[in-house]
């Protein structure tokens, strides 16, 4: 009898997280945020193109302003974030481990810059905010951008919006750059939740991320917010108010490369609970070994599956009146194709077609839904 092969023991680090070997940045990056990624990259010298953009859009010399006025991070300067960056680079078995520099700002931020040799800039702001676990999160965080050559893609595509702006007098110019400056931001705030992702893989620590966003909101009072609440709130947000909210959501987050605190906390809460979160810890990852093969036709699908399943799982009340002005549509436009056959058959009924069955002629509904049509429901219009 043939022993059954024992299941592989995942490497862990020297803290119990799981190394994620060979992992790629398909793994944790949002269904549209990679969708737009695999399909500039399978463009034939995009990439190429990207970075002698970049190299003209001054990336040496923002690397030159950080080495001359922030701090470097090294084993003699900001030892602790050194050793933080080490550990996250271990756990998402980073090919080239990026510099890191704290500079002096009091406003909480980080950000990735660069292309071949992307470096992690750090405010000295958020090091004071956060504790050793939550600053943990925010370099894989970053690491998750750099892993991701968001970078590369939002630096020259910022510039193409600067440079479609020239045309913005026009009417027709105004109205595309209006356009291709929302989608542009829509992808901004799908790739920081992929970096909150990769935080989360990085740390394998839930609440640490969690605490981040709520400092993030509501400063270092960690004593007086409530993880539980702070969730509530995020709910709240998406399934408050009328149409009306709905419209004026749109608006606040037009500008914003970021989604909210709260927001973030929530989209970062329920990926932890996901099977597909599960899946990527047990092993069960795409490798960056097989990116070149990545299908952009299936990371569209993708896409568009979960974009549906939040449309259909929604509160927001402006997503319901669509949702329900797309199915009342359906609905008319079936609706219409039936009349329109009986009338070209002489008002014959199609019982080759399934469909709502005709009511007699002693039925008192007949009345109000003449040749079998069933009415719309009450609601749909609303």
């Amino acid at each position: 009898m043939t022993e059954e092969p024992r299941p592989t023991e995942p490497d862990l680090d020297q803290d119990g997280r799981v190394i994620l070997t060979g992992i790629s940045s398909r793994a944790f990056e949002h269904p549209a945020d990679r969708t737009a990624l695999t399909a500039m990259r399978a463009l034939p010298g995009f990439d190429q193109l990207l970075r002698v953009a970049s190299g003209l859009l001054r990336e040496r010399q923002y690397r030159l302003v950080y080495l001359s006025s922030a701090v470097r991070v090294d084993e003699r300067q900001f030892s602790d974030l050194h050793a933080l960056l080490g550990e996250v680079c271990v756990v998402l078995d980073v090919p080239v481990r990026p510099e890191l520099y704290v500079y002096n700002d009091p406003k909480p931020n980080a950000i990735t810059l660069g292309v071949d040799q992307p470096f992690i800039a750090m405010s000295s702001g958020m090091y004071e905010l956060a504790d050793a676990g939550e600053r943990r999160f925010v370099l894989a965080h970053e690491v998750g951008h750099a892993m991701s050559g968001h970078a590369l893609y939002q630096s020259l595509l910022l510039h193409l919006v600067n440079l479609i702006g020239a045309i913005g007098w026009l009417p027709v110019g105004a109205l595309g750059l209006r356009a291709l400056y929302a989608a542009l931001r829509e992808w901004q705030r799908k790739a920081e939740l992929s970096g909150d992702r990769a935080g989360l893989l990085a740390t394998q620590d839930l609440d640490a991320g969690l605490r981040m966003t709520m400092k993030l909101a509501g400063g270092a009072h960690l004593d007086r917010i409530d993880v539980a609440a702070f969730l509530e709130q995020g709910e709240d947000y998406e399934a408050s108010g009328d149409l009306r909210d709905g419209v004026l959501k749109l608006l606040n987050t037009e500008r914003s490369t970021h989604p909210f605190a709260a927001v973030r906390a929530m989209e970062l809460n329920r990926w932890a609970a996901s099977d597909e979160y599960r899946a990527i810890l047990a092993g069960d990852y795409p490798r960056r070994a097989d990116d070149h093969a990545a299908s952009f036709s299936d990371n569209v699908r993708d896409a568009a599956r979960a974009y549906k399943r939040r449309i259909d799982e929604s509160r927001d009340p402006l997503v319901g009146a669509v949702r329900n002005l797309s199915t009342s549509v359906g609905s008319a436009a079936d609706g219409i194709v039936d009349w329109l056959s009986r009338q070209a058959r002489g008002g014959v009924q199609d019982t080759t077609r399934p469909g709502p069955t005709a009511p007699s002629a002693d039925d008192p509904a007949a009345d109000e839904a003449p040749d079998g049509d069933t009415p719309p429901p009450a609601d749909s219009a609303t």
